[in-house]
């Protein structure tokens, strides 16, 4: 557990050499000019049988950027950085740090990291410390003037120094100060550079004098969004004879060797401004409205005196970025991690947050000053169209790079056609379905407890079915990620029971017996004060309909001992007893009928009742 800067990274620390391994640096401290470029080298070893997988560099200062503020992450990745980092020479066993346009707040100790295969991440202490350094011209002295070139910190490589005045070059010196006095004669604009690096003045100071020639940028590099506006701060100097005949800007040349005003030309008409000469703040600041890809320019600002003189401030370099999408990788499988990055082609500012989107709504974001979205593991939920946009421009989205998310198969069914009762000698359909990316490229069918697969394809038939396709079926649904089974349906044919009839018979006699008690009521009320026993047996005869669910019940009931009442040789009331399956006619079940003779309605009293047996007989029609 070492420290990095104020944070704990949980890492291997490599100072100079630990069990095998080891990491120098080149250089331990460089001071370097404030614009330009500088690369870090450091060497490493590594013992045998390890294998480093990746490597790379990392601030501490940037750990407020980092997902885990222990571990450290990618320089290149920073959006501090963006545009402006690269590793131009990394081979096994040896990398280097490009940073270019160097901006004071990148001041800041650089590590080597390495990602080992079996034990994570390993980082080297001390790394590079970096230094940045503008230039300043310091005039010391009254009457003859002595001038310095000063920096924070003494520059690296031995820097060779050059003198201008006024814009021109005087001479140049492996000392920092001006190789002579300046007295009032050659009073003016002194400014100073470093050879190599000549685009990058100090300054301008005016040395006996307070309205010589001077034009103060704050920024020579500058980073704006397409489509938005931006300024280049800038005020000037000059002095009261000669008087000026015109300020302007410019980024090239006119077809007579001349600069051209800016605002003259016909692609920054209505889009860019800045102040007349005499304005009391001598102000210069050039202001762009709705910039473009194509603004992306070195600019200056240049004054023009009545006697023709000239004098050109040092150059502004501007680019103009969009906001790029970068997804990696574009496709990816559920389980697997994908990184979103938000990019620009040039650094816009230490604090760029930024804001994310799927399929057009914002989503959270708990690192908004991190240029990356990280998904991890990603489901098929992630799956959609991304963009991202700088804070504050919520309105320029980058284009839209989908996610695609790649899936085994899942949610898989199967289903039957025609559903409901299968019919033996039809036909029966079982289709499959299942959400699958890439699509589904194998459907297999099975039957359970059957080894060997009944078929292949996302339908399957079968014809002419019979009791022997009677049993559990399920289907595979697979693609190059794996497979998914359905559940268990279920596919038999009825029985045909032969007793069915039986059954038929028994339903209607159970309900003929129930009419029979009715009738035998009946009759007890109708033979009222009846005290005799029962003595003969008679019959009750059952017709079943042969053409319907309908029973009959033919009741005699006969009185030996009432043979000659009023002198009938036989005296038989009979009823008649209708009886009905409810699950084949919506009327009542069961219908009574007494059936009397036609000549006359006797009325019996005291007269033995008989018992009945119910008898039924196959089916027959009722003569």
């Amino acid at each position: 557990m070492k420290k990095i800067g104020l944070m704990m990274c949980d890492c291997i620390a490599v100072k100079l050499a630990h069990n095998g391994w080891s990491v120098s640096y080149t250089r331990k401290q460089i001071c370097i000019l404030k614009g330009s470029s500088v690369d870090l080298t450091c060497f490493y070893t590594y013992p045998s049988g390890y294998l480093v997988t990746s490597t790379f560099w990392f601030s501490a200062k940037q750990s407020d950027r980092w997902r885990e503020n222990s571990i450290p992450e990618d320089l290149t990745e920073d959006p501090g950085y963006s545009g402006r980092v690269k590793y131009p020479g990394t081979e096994s066993g040896h990398s280097t740090l490009r940073i270019t346009d160097l901006r004071e707040e990148d001041s800041a100790e650089y590590h080597f990291s390495f990602h080992k295969q079996t034990s994570g991440l390993g980082y080297s202490l001390p790394g590079t410390a970096l230094s940045i350094t503008g230039l300043q011209v310091k005039v010391t002295g009254s009457q003859k003037l002595t001038l310095t070139c000063s920096t924070t910190c003494p520059l690296s490589d031995n820097p060779t120094y050059m003198w201008y005045m006024n814009g021109q070059y005087l001479q140049e010196d492996i000392f920092p100060w001006y190789r002579y006095l300046v007295s009032s004669k050659y009073a003016g604009s002194y400014s100073c550079a470093v050879k190599g690096h000549e685009n990058l003045h100090s300054p301008a100071v005016c040395v006996h004098g307070h309205n010589c020639q001077s034009v103060t940028t704050v920024n020579r590099n500058m980073c704006a969004l397409k489509g938005t506006s931006v300024d280049i701060s800038c005020t000037y100097t000059y002095p009261n004879d000669p008087q000026i005949s015109k300020a302007f800007w410019s980024n090239k040349w006119g077809t007579r060797g001349e600069p051209e005003d800016l605002s003259q030309d016909p692609k920054y008409v209505g889009r860019v401004e800045y102040r007349i000469p005499g304005n009391k703040e001598n102000d210069c600041t050039l202001r762009f409205t709705g910039l473009r890809m194509s603004d992306s320019a070195e600019y200056r600002f240049r004054l023009r005196t009545i006697l023709g003189g000239k004098f050109a401030g040092t150059p502004v370099l501007l680019t103009v970025t969009d906001v790029l999408l970068e997804l990696d990788p574009t496709s990816v499988s559920e389980g697997e991690s994908a990184i979103l990055r938000c990019r620009t082609k040039c650094t816009l500012g230490p604090n760029t947050a930024f804001i994310w989107y799927k399929n057009g709504q914002p989503i959270p974001n708990n690192y908004p000053y991190s240029n990356r979205l990280y998904q991890n593991p990603v489901s098929n939920d992630d799956a959609g169209s991304y963009s991202c946009a700088v804070d504050g421009h919520d309105d320029l989205h980058s284009p839209e790079v989908t996610l695609r998310v790649r899936y085994k198969p899942k949610s898989t069914s199967a289903s039957v056609s025609p559903s409901g009762k299968i019919v033996e000698g039809s036909s029966v359909t079982l289709t499959c379905n299942s959400d699958a990316n890439p699509p589904v490229q194998n459907y297999t069918w099975l039957k359970r407890n059957v080894t060997s697969p009944k078929a292949s394809g996302q339908s399957y038939t079968i014809t002419k079915i019979s009791s022997e396709d009677n049993g559990e079926y399920y289907c595979e649904a697979r693609n190059i990620l794996g497979g998914e089974n359905s559940s268990l349906i279920p596919i038999y044919i009825p029985v045909a029971f032969l007793w069915a009839p039986v059954v038929g018979l028994g339903v209607g006699a159970v309900l003929a017996a129930g009419a029979l008690v009715f009738t035998y009521c009946m009759l007890k009320r109708r033979f009222r004060g009846s005290d005799h026993s029962i003595t003969d047996t008679h019959s009750v005869h059952v017709h079943p309909d042969p053409n319907s669910d309908t029973y009959t019940a033919l009741i005699n009931i006969k009185s030996p001992e009432n043979e000659n009442l009023r002198g009938t040789t036989s005296d038989t009331y009979t009823a008649l007893i209708n009886i009905k399956s409810p699950e084949n006619d919506k009327q009542e079940g069961v219908t009574h009928t007494d059936l009397q003779r036609e000549d006359q309605i006797p009325v019996y009293e005291n007269i033995p009742l008989y018992e009945t047996i119910l008898r039924v007989e196959p089916p027959q029609s009722l003569d």
